[in-house]
């Protein structure tokens, strides 16, 4: 299947590279990737989607595929609320004023800000994992010995060594990723090659880092967004229609549905999708993911 045509566009700090189909006047979909994935994970999803008549917009996020930050002299910062402000500013310069907000990963967590900050800029929202905006009090904070192994990779990116093992084989850990987090998924090497050329970004390595140094507190934002992460850390409400999507074989540390539902205050419906699905929801099970989106749109 295929994404639609690579673009180009400025917005805000980065110059963003974006797929794009379906019909220019169709109803928006801002489809958004996590960690260590890309773009590619919404190959089959895009044509489902322009298929019955939605404007889809898949961009890479900073650090990336094409995405390239404007300025050597901007912070390549990875925090949570920077990623949703970059979303926000992809919307302003494609003159969309309200759109779909949906993703996994990184992305839910974007499409969570985005739609508990932002509310009347979202027709609906589709967010694998629920609700994961978080704050770096909470983050500070020990978890039981289980949970901490799940998160053993945010410990080894806390160190020098990590960051230099990581830069120096990006693919090798990434794999690793697809694997523990999807374990039964069973992608193939051309698959797994296509979305790994995204990881060679320049700008990669540091956003990633800085990412979970930062959800630790072991590594400063960006005052300008102090108040966006004022607000975050206070556990806002979505009030946009919501559906949230769980794999049943998620391998990756992932809350139990029934810990975030009071979070989504208005038209709210939570899916288990089935079938060995991990953690890449939208790659592994695209119609599903479509669906919720189709349906959350109205």
């Amino acid at each position: 299947m295929t994404l639609g045509s690579l673009k180009q566009i400025d917005a805000g700090d980065l110059n963003v590279g974006y797929a794009e189909s379906g019909p220019a006047d169709g109803r928006p979909a801002l489809l958004l990737h996590g960690w260590p994935y890309d773009i590619h994970s919404f190959a089959d999803v895009a044509p489902l989607l322009a298929d019955q008549g939605f404007r889809v917009i898949v961009p890479f996020l900073r650090g990336f595929g094409t995405t390239r930050f404007l300025s050597d002299e901007t912070l390549r910062n990875g925090q949570q609320s920077v990623v949703a402000v970059d979303a926000l500013a992809l919307m302003d310069a494609l003159q969309l004023e309200q759109a779909v907000v949906a993703g996994f990963d990184w992305g839910a967590r974007t499409a969570d800000i985005v739609a508990a900050l932002w509310p009347e800029r979202c027709t609906g929202l589709v967010s694998v994992s629920g609700y994961l905006i978080g704050n770096q009090a909470a983050g500070r904070q020990p978890l039981p010995p289980a949970a901490e192994l799940q998160w053993w990779y945010q410990y080894y990116f806390a160190t020098e060594r990590g960051r230099a093992g990581y830069d120096a084989n990006r693919r090798d850990f990434a794999k690793l990723i697809w694997h523990t987090a999807s374990p039964q998924w069973e992608f193939d090497d051309i698959t797994f090659g296509r979305s790994a050329a995204a990881f060679d970004n320049p700008d990669h390595v540091p956003v990633v880092i800085h990412n979970y140094r930062w959800r630790l507190g072991l590594a400063e934002g960006e005052a300008q967004y102090d108040r966006l992460e004022q607000q975050l850390a206070e556990g806002p409400t979505i009030s946009v229609p919501t559906i949230t999507l769980e794999g049943d074989a998620n391998g990756a540390p992932h809350p139990d549905p029934s810990a975030y539902a009071k979070k989504f205050s208005g038209r709210y419906e939570h899916r288990t999708i089935d079938g060995g699905v991990g953690h890449n929801l939208p790659q592994e099970a695209p119609e599903a993911f479509a669906a919720a989106v189709a349906d959350v749109a109205g």
